[in-house]
């Protein structure tokens, strides 16, 4: 069962296949999941990433994969991939219009 905040195994399922396997070099400490969950869990809580629970790789390491990966492309392929199969039945969209004083703007009082 995931934890809040983390993928479920048929999410995963979706994006597993964009990470890159590594081929060479020292293997990885932590998988791809785990370290994705890690930077999810960051993302939806607002949390710094010192705050990062001791479940997770420290956040060093989260830190650096997330810069990888977002260097890489890796990021934005997992968001085309997840946005082309949004469930849009329950979208709301707030056209809310909030008008300002004119003096909020630097305009002269009393025009």
């Amino acid at each position: 069962m995931a934890k809040r905040y983390e993928l479920s195994d048929s999410e995963w399922e979706k994006i597993e296949h964009l990470f890159a396997k590594s081929r060479t070099g020292r293997p990885q400490k932590w998988n791809n999941r785990t370290m994705f969950d890690a930077i999810l869990w960051l993302a939806r809580s607002g949390a710094p990433w010192e705050d990062l629970p001791n479940r997770y790789p420290p956040h060093q390491s989260v830190y650096s994969r997330f810069c990888k990966w977002r260097d890489d492309g890796t990021l934005e392929a997992i968001f085309h991939a997840l946005s082309a199969d949004a469930d849009l039945e329950n979208l709301s969209i707030d056209s809310t219009c909030v008008k300002a004083h004119p003096q909020s703007a630097g305009a002269k009082k009393g025009l």
